[in-house]
């Protein structure tokens, strides 16, 4: 395997999950090398109470072009059932088109690049396995994104809140409001598209995404 798991248990024993999580990561590379050249990749797959997704049990972080985390809580009583329908492996599928990201155009600086950065990657893994969005890419209604659809200059400038968008920090915006716009917003420029290339789905620069969402997502909500 050119991706390269290395196990971090100081904060909990994998033994009993080694097999399964290694499975589930070989079926993200060979799903992911189907559609493009997969680099070596290393990935820490660590257990950490508390640090995941409470819907999940799991969570990922890309790191650098070549690194990524994968955290688990087998103790988390979603977890058995990540495991059984997928999760894992779309997981892995979407920190990989990360790092790919990061080893190409980069996921940029600016609001509008986070919300291409993750829509795509949500996007790709959905496509790799014919998956139904995940919750965070379902999160909130129409309504709810209309009410707080950022303007051209919020979405250029710098110094966003990523915490605030994303994960709804803050209580300004709702929790993974930035994750379902951004997957509505690729959904609007793959719906241009006659045919993706698998370098397209890597390396497509953010303003063309986002501008194939301007008469779409962007305004007419």
């Amino acid at each position: 395997m050119s991706w390269h798991l290395h196990w971090l248990e100081a904060s909990g024993d994998l033994r009993p999950w080694r097999a399964a999580i290694t499975a589930e990561v070989e079926v993200a590379r060979k799903a992911v090398a189907a559609m493009l050249p997969v680099p070596p990749l290393e990935i820490l797959v660590q257990r950490l109470p508390g640090a995941v997704i409470p819907e999940t049990g799991t969570t990922g972080q890309t790191i650098r072009k070549s690194l990524f985390s994968l955290t688990v809580d087998p103790d988390n009583p979603n977890f058995e059932r990540s495991v059984r329908d997928g999760d894992l492996h779309r997981t892995v599928a979407h920190e990989v088109h990360h790092c790919l990201r990061t080893a190409g155009p980069g996921s940029g600086w600016t609001l509008g690049e986070a919300l291409v950065s993750e829509g795509l990657a949500g996007q790709f893994v959905n496509h790799l396995f014919g998956s139904p969005p995940a919750p965070w890419e379902r999160a909130v209604t129409d309504e709810v994104l209309k009410a707080n659809l950022p303007d051209n200059a919020t979405l250029i400038g710098n110094g966003h809140d990523h915490r605030a968008w994303f994960f709804g920090l803050g209580g300004r915006y709702p929790r993974w409001l930035g994750d379902r716009l951004g997957y509505r917003i690729v959904g609007d420029w793959l719906a241009a598209q006659a045919a993706i290339s698998g370098d397209t789905w890597v390396n497509v620069p953010a303003h063309d995404v986002i501008r194939a969402a301007s008469g779409r997502t962007l305004s007419n909500l």
